[in-house]
């Protein structure tokens, strides 16, 4: 596996004179940058994915319904988006390296309160301060590579980075099914301890600790632009687990939609907001935003689904689900070697739309999957998911930030991780509404296994027309959009 990873770094870490310079040559001044990246991504998407295999064993020692976890992933997601704005004036002002190392010890000390947590709402309560540290860990060591590595080298690093950081939900489904199964469900949190003292060494000899002046933090604008987070994301959530009265649900959603609007009257007034509003004239990152919002919608519930469908309704062990899981981190790898060639050859425009496309029949596909469905078209149509979602990311993050200027790095690097994570939240709690809407509709008394996977196959039904809404994105985009870029 080792060998192998190493050879699909050298070929896709190439730099502008299309040579293939060793990824592991720490002396090349974005490399040491890039694995930095890679270890935060490594961490978050270990945790991410570690997590889903997990749900069930989690919900049985906790006392909770498998269905109702969400909030043990949204609860996260939504800290980390509601942080993030901090990320660029933190980083701005206290320095890029300080911030990081800052942020890799709160999410170490929230998976140590995880692994300790002894109900559900204490287990949420712990994920909220992990994502308070991922809010800070990933944007700032992405801020930081935006400033640092210089734009023909940008996809090289970005790449660098990414094809080694999703060794983590390729090592998660495995170690978190294998964990759940042999050990506890604690040690799925206890294993950051390490990968988090190694990234603050790391950090240390690699990280340069860039700073520049900034002005006074906007507290009001960071307080109506969690206000907006919280409400829209948790409105929905709530809706979705029938906690509370529709009426005072759909109040929560609507506040949160108000949230928004007041940030959006704040920041055009506001002489330094706290994300500005400017960075919205830039056409390729408007859209890039947008796209990136709908791939979100469309595809980011399938991991948190696949999981619970496989597990609660066809009856799989939590360790064949972490196997069955693992093609789709794998696939994503393979594919990172090929993204910048089909960029070449065919441009961002048509590899988005052709992307845009696959994926909308490959979510709708999934909810024909059956527990009789032979494990040769499971991981075949597994295949076919990550390697999308692989060209997808690659292509949409790098256009987004292509036409960033250095001023506008900050806030366009802050605005891009809170789209993502907000999209994750939101995917995950609108595809949580969309499921219990069927559960409560094909079951309103009792409950039956042959229902629940109907309920689980509408779902993907539904969630795959989001993809509409992304090709109508994409479409928008000019066959010129990110030809600097390759």
């Amino acid at each position: 596996m080792l060998s192998w990873l190493r050879e699909k770094l050298n070929y896709f870490s190439a730099r502008e004179n299309h040579l293939t310079p060793n990824p592991f040559d720490f002396s090349l001044s974005y490399v040491g940058l890039a694995w930095i990246a890679a270890l935060a991504f490594f961490m978050q998407t270990l945790d991410a994915t570690i997590l889903n295999t997990a749900l069930p064993a989690i919900s049985k020692s906790l006392h909770a319904s498998p269905l109702n976890m969400q909030l043990a992933i949204i609860g996260y997601a939504l800290s980390v988006a509601l942080f993030i704005p901090l990320s660029g004036w933190l980083a701005d002002k206290f320095g890029s390296l300080q911030v990081f190392r800052a942020s890799v010890s709160v999410f170490v000390l929230g998976s140590i309160g995880c692994a300790c947590a002894h109900s559900l709402n204490m287990l949420i309560l712990f994920r909220i301060i992990q994502g308070f540290g991922g809010a800070l860990m990933m944007p700032v060591v992405r801020l930081t590579m935006i400033q640092a590595v210089p734009k023909k080298q940008l996809i090289y690093a970005w790449n660098l980075s990414a094809v080694a950081g999703l060794l983590g939900p390729i090592l998660g489904p495995i170690l978190g099914g294998w964990l759940v199964t042999y050990a506890t469900w604690h040690w799925i949190f206890l294993i950051n301890i390490p990968i988090g003292l190694l990234g603050i060494f790391a950090s240390s000899r690699y990280m340069p600790n860039l700073m520049r002046e900034t002005g006074k933090l906007d507290i009001w604008g960071f307080i109506l632009f969690a206000g907006g987070l919280v409400g829209v994301t948790l409105g929905l959530d709530l809706i979705a687990e029938n906690m509370l009265p529709f009426a005072w649900c759909f109040i929560l959603f609507f506040a949160g939609l108000l949230f928004f609007l007041a940030y959006y009257r704040h920041a055009k007034k506001h002489l330094f907001p706290l994300l500005s509003l400017q960075v919205f004239h830039i056409r390729t990152f408007r859209l890039g935003l947008t796209v990136n919002l709908f791939v979100r919608l469309c595809a980011s519930s399938v991991p948190f689904l696949l999981p619970l469908m496989f597990q609660v309704a066809f009856g799989y062990s939590a360790d064949s689900v972490g196997w069955l899981m693992a093609p789709i981190a794998l696939s994503s790898i393979a594919v990172k070697s090929i993204v910048t060639p089909i960029l070449r050859r065919f441009g961002y425009r048509t590899t988005l739309i052709y992307s845009a496309i696959a994926i909308m029949l490959i979510v709708a596909t999934m909810g024909f999957l059956k527990e009789t469905t032979p494990i040769f078209w499971i991981v075949s149509l597994f295949c076919a998911y990550g390697a999308c979602m692989s060209i997808l990311f690659t292509a949409i993050n790098t256009l987004t930030v292509s036409d960033l200027e250095q001023h506008s790095a900050s806030t366009g690097s802050t605005l891009l991780s809170v789209t993502q994570q907000m999209g994750i939240g939101i995917g995950i709690a609108v595809a949580s509404l969309i499921l219990a809407s069927y559960r409560h509709m094909l079951m309103p008394t009792d409950f039956e296994l042959s229902l629940l996977r109907q309920a689980f196959h509408y779902t993907f039904f539904t969630t795959s027309l989001f993809g509409l809404c992304l090709l109508w994105g994409v479409l928008k985009l000019q066959e010129s959009d990110g030809k600097h870029l390759i």
